[in-house]
């Protein structure tokens, strides 16, 4: 018995603090970077690749303006009408979850991650019916962009 607890403790740990990172409809990816770097990397990336940059909001930094503290904490928001507006036309209400954005935050462990709304989730959430090849055209955009942000 004392051989499973010593087991099984550990691993429940390590099995919830991984589902702990990701919210309801969050694609989380493992970063190598800093926040900062990272967001650094995903503009760069998503500028080379015809995405508009719309803004870059630094969290940390406005609660540290509040006198608050905060983790590293940015957001990026980022879109292409080419990509949003068809999606758009197939269920109006996706028009409240884009332009896209990519949530990069430091745990406190110290690891980096970068979130992104899943686009299944904003099918099943918006009832988008009639766009999956859009929807897997984001979906692989949107991994590749991450993939290299955070390499």
């Amino acid at each position: 018995m004392n051989v499973f607890r010593m087991i099984a403790l550990p691993l429940t740990f390590l099995l919830c603090s991984g589902l702990a990172q990701a919210a309801e409809g969050l694609i989380v990816v493992k970063s190598n970077q800093s926040v900062a770097a990272t967001a650094d990397k995903l503009e760069a990336v998503l500028s080379e690749n015809g995405m508009k940059i719309m803004n870059r909001i630094n969290h940390a930094a406005g609660a540290e303006s509040a006198g608050l503290e905060l983790r590293p904490t940015e957001v990026v928001i980022f879109g292409n009408p080419k990509v949003g507006s068809p999606l758009m036309q197939c269920a109006q209400s996706v028009a409240v979850d884009l332009p896209q954005k990519a949530l990069i935050w430091e745990d406190d462990g110290g690891q980096v991650w970068l979130g992104y709304n899943d686009p299944e989730y904003l099918k099943t959430r918006h009832a988008i019916e009639g766009c999956d090849a859009a929807l897997a055209k984001v979906s692989g955009a949107l991994a590749k962009f991450a993939s290299a942000a955070t390499r």
